[in-house]
């Protein structure tokens, strides 16, 4: 019904169906989904109805991206870090699971360039003036410098360490170390 209503972005849907998935491809939907695993401790006592509704979600993402893969539907990486500094440190861990569905490449467009994408949608209401998800000139230089190579090891996202500078705007909130 949300997607016959004109919804551009289904967010979570880890038990969507494969009708649906096939819709939202051919009505050109954006799926924001998330890497939610069982790889945590969990809140919810085992047996509880909490619990198995939460390890049924689990059980969905495999479908769910590989139901996206398989129709080819705009995919977005999503997550519910904002206002969560312990969460927002382990975005990196977070964006280093989807090599479980993808390549280290696809994983970084999608959450640059395709994120970017997205976000455009917004129109006049974005509150960011400039083109995001890309390197160019007139775009939002939102940049970080790693020591390693994440297409190779996604892994090394993970450590705030090997994160060598950070460019927010243009402007370095984490300058890169002199040259020696």
């Amino acid at each position: 019904q949300a997607i016959e209503a004109g919804v551009r972005c289904i967010d979570h849907g880890q038990l969507l169906d494969d009708a649906t998935a096939r819709l939202m491809a051919e009505k050109g939907v954006w799926w924001s989904l998330q890497p939610f695993v069982d790889d945590r401790p969990s809140p919810f006592p085992v047996g509880s109805a909490n619990r198995r509704k939460q390890l049924e979600m689990f059980n969905g993402t495999d479908t769910a991206y590989a139901l996206a893969k398989k129709h080819k539907v705009k995919t977005a990486w999503g997550t519910d870090t904002l206002f969560d500094a312990k969460a927002a440190a382990a975005q990196g861990e977070q964006l280093a699971k989807m090599v479980r569905w993808y390549t280290p490449a696809e994983v970084l467009k999608m959450a640059t360039a395709d994120n970017g994408e997205l976000l455009a949608l917004s129109g006049l209401r974005s509150p960011y003036e400039g083109k995001l998800g890309v390197v160019e000139a007139g775009a939002l230089a939102d940049l970080l410098l790693v020591d390693g190579d994440p297409l190779s090891d996604i892994t090394v996202l993970q450590d705030a360490q090997r994160i060598v500078a950070i460019m927010k705007d243009g402007a370095f909130h984490k300058p890169p170390p002199p040259r020696e």
